[in-house]
């Protein structure tokens, strides 16, 4: 599917599992600083869809993006977490321990960048075109008005991908 969206990466380092690409995948995204509605949401969803043998593709970040991470992990199911930065540069730095968790746990770490590069700004709307290109489905969870989640609603729109959104409970 990523090889057919516009803009493809050239391409892509992998750190883990490869043959995750190959697998139907389903995208969750949203707030970095979630309510603990926003991260058991993202946990169950992460858990469920893994469960039911959905690859989950997110980007690592802080928030809603590590809790899809570690629902899919306590599934036991597989997930692609995909970075705005070279695969040797983990950011943030909190997320050290679930980047390697998640490569034991047979997913895989995945960018377009070269070992070396720092994360920057311009970098993370070029990576979430690669989390929509990737899945099935996008599911955007507590993102705000603002939101480098809505960059990724944006790109899964283009390429034709579904997307769902889980508002923020208050």
């Amino acid at each position: 599917m990523l090889k057919k969206i516009y803009d493809s990466p050239k391409k892509l380092y992998i750190n883990g599992n490869e043959n995750l690409l190959n697998t139907t995948c389903i995208a969750i995204v949203g707030s970095r600083e979630p309510t603990e509605y926003g991260k058991k949401v993202a946990k169950y969803l992460g858990f469920y869809l893994a469960k039911n043998g959905y690859t989950i593709v997110s980007g690592l970040a802080k928030g809603i993006d590590s809790y899809s991470h570690i629902g899919a992990l306590n599934a036991k199911g597989k997930t692609i977490a995909v970075l705005g930065n070279g695969l040797d540069v983990i950011y943030p730095k909190e997320n050290k321990g679930l980047e390697e968790y998640i490569i034991k746990n047979n997913g895989c770490i995945i960018s377009e960048y070269d070992f070396g590069t720092k994360p920057q700004k311009k970098n993370f709307p070029a990576r979430n075109r690669i989390i929509s290109g990737l899945s099935k489905a996008v599911i955007v969870v507590e993102a705000k008005e603002k939101s480098g989640s809505l960059i990724t609603v944006d790109f899964a729109l283009e390429q034709g991908r579904d997307v769902f959104v889980v508002p923020r409970k208050y």
